[in-house]
């Protein structure tokens, strides 16, 4: 079947591999129908690692998925052949103390597609856990289920965030996850979400949807539009998701007394937190990994109608024009949002 393998830095290739996966009884199989291009697939492209983790041998790029169930397990009985589904991209030991405790997501055996060295989605078909395999609405599009991922991650910021109802959120960074977790700060209670980045275009795209304020910080002083909203406090809320270390460094500025900070952007390399700032507010400091048991709520909001990701789906490219669209990812213009490939 066909695949996009990164082959080394920089080079790509798209690839007829022969993948004989036995089905096991508590595993679907399903035909890959979209898959979302995630930074840290560009940055494996473009730099061949991040952080610990080292492409260092060929590897089938992408994490974000939906398609459709072609084979079904034994033992599996809440799917069948022909739903329409995402998959949650990571598998934890299931027997693991992380996983026993609740948190699947930090479990150091994890198997996270399209983290080296596991091999990720952007193929004709997987094998895939069914526990870890949903159903997306009839009304949501292949390219929508494939942004349930993303949203997960906006969904575990806002529950670690324990968001109280009528508190006013501040989110640095207009990018996906930026977005992502604007929209789940506002279902999980906030009244008003200020969202801020120096791209207008990417600004424009929130400016239509109620209670998002977006703000361009070249254009305007944030400080000032906090003031007038709180009046004088500052935020409840305050989300960090740009992951600039400019901007980390005046995480408390627009921080109220008592407020909660939650770090979800991550930043290239180490940077220094004001600790001196965050004693004087007694911040209360939250920082996520992914995301644990957030895939069933995402969906449910989507299918209720009160997320909508169908305006931040950008772009969108046929698997042929897979290269190409790494390619363009790697200098993303300011009016993309999310990107998907569709096989």
């Amino acid at each position: 079947m066909k695949a996009l393998v990164l082959k080394e830095k920089g080079v790509l290739a798209i690839e007829d591999l022969t993948i004989n996966r036995v089905l096991q009884p508590n595993e679907v199989r399903v035909a890959i129908k979209s898959v979302g291009i995630c930074g840290s697939d560009v940055h494996y492209y473009t730099h061949g690692e991040i952080g610990p983790f080292v492409v260092r041998k060929p590897m089938i790029l992408g994490h974000e998925a939906a398609g459709v169930v072609i084979e079904t397990g034994a033992d599996v009985s809440h799917l069948k052949t022909g739903d329409r589904v995402c998959m949650e991209p990571g598998i934890p030991n299931p027997r693991s103390l992380a996983t026993r405790i609740g948190m699947y997501n930090l479990d150091p055996e994890v198997r996270f597609w399209a983290t080296p060295p596991i091999d990720g989605c952007l193929v004709e078909e997987v094998v895939h856990s069914a526990d870890f395999t949903f159903k997306i609405a009839d009304s949501l599009s292949f390219a929508q289920g494939a942004m349930v991922e993303p949203l997960a991650v906006g969904m575990h910021a806002a529950t670690k965030a324990v968001i109280q109802p009528g508190d006013l959120g501040l989110v640095l960074g207009a990018g996906t996850i930026g977005v992502v977790t604007a929209l789940a700060a506002l279902s999980g209670g906030c009244s008003r979400v200020v969202v801020t980045d120096i791209k207008q275009a990417k600004l424009d795209m929130l400016a239509p949807i109620p209670g998002i304020i977006p703000i361009n910080t070249s254009e305007r002083d944030l400080h000032s539009v906090i003031n007038e909203l709180s009046p004088g406090w500052g935020a409840d809320v305050v989300f960090e998701c740009s992951g600039a270390p400019a901007v980390i460094k005046g995480v408390f500025d627009e921080l109220r007394p008592g407020g909660t900070v939650v770090l979800v952007g991550m930043p290239p390399e180490p940077c220094p937190l004001d600790i001196v700032a965050s004693q004087a507010k007694e911040a209360n400091i939250k920082t996520i990994f992914r995301y644990a048991h957030m895939y069933p709520k995402a969906l449910a909001l989507m299918a209720s109608g009160k997320i909508d990701l169908s305006p931040f789906i950008t772009h969108e490219f046929k698997f042929e024009q897979a290269i190409e669209a790494f390619e363009w990812a790697a200098t993303m213009p300011d009016n993309c949002v999310k990107a998907v490939i569709n096989m």
